[in-house]
């Protein structure tokens, strides 16, 4: 995403931002702007709609709510970005225009625009600001990693494959089946390689 110095003069703020023309998206990182990328391609679109129809079912009749993108979340006066999926615990940080504080958990699926942004800068982000969980998923590498906050710092990236699952560590019960995100169902999986069944069984917690 394209960083907009000149046209949006560093630390910009939330406040200016409302002053913005309906339909401008942008998110601002450290007092940085950075314009959206043009329209999701397909498969990011459909695991968005995946991701928020397994959310809106599971978190039916709990305290916690889900939200997609497009909808800002306000960090702080110099921190706004658009999560692509969400959830918020805390109902105080719900108002009528945005969520203002951190989310819980968030997903963020990748396009080929935004790698380097939602892997770095907004990890960084998040992690800043105690999101507790947050996750990626990567349409290209058909995988995702799962950071998991402890003591205000995210570890290393627990790694999934597409023919993988697991649950969330925030809400337990919540089952991220990778085949059916990714749409591979029916895609049988290459057998591990006799190096890492080994490995497995001398280290029965090994991934």
């Amino acid at each position: 995403m394209t960083n907009l110095k000149r046209q949006y003069p560093e630390p910009y703020t939330y406040q200016e931002y409302e002053k913005l023309p309906e339909g401008v998206r942008l998110e601002i990182i450290d007092g940085v702007v950075y314009d959206m990328a043009p329209s999701p391609v397909v498969k990011h679109q459909v695991i968005v709609l995946k991701l928020a129809t397994m959310f809106e079912k599971f978190f039916i009749g709990k305290p916690c709510k889900p939200f997609v993108a497009p909808l800002d979340v306000v960090l702080d006066d110099i921190n706004v970005v658009e999560p692509d999926v969400f959830v918020v615990c805390d109902p105080e940080k719900i108002t009528e225009k945005n969520i203002k504080g951190a989310p819980d958990l968030v997903i963020e699926v990748l396009s080929p625009s935004n790698i380097i942004k939602d892997r770095r800068t907004k990890k960084w982000l998040y992690e800043q600001h105690r999101v507790q969980e947050f996750i990626i998923i990567s349409p290209m590498e058909e995988s995702a990693e799962r950071y998991w906050l402890v003591d205000g710092k995210y570890g290393v990236a627990e790694l999934f494959n597409w023919d993988e699952s697991f649950y969330s560590k925030l809400f337990p019960d919540l089952y991220f089946d990778l085949r059916v995100i990714f749409e591979k169902e029916h895609v049988v999986s290459e057998p591990d390689p006799a190096w890492l069944v080994q490995a497995r069984l001398t280290y029965p917690d090994m991934p």
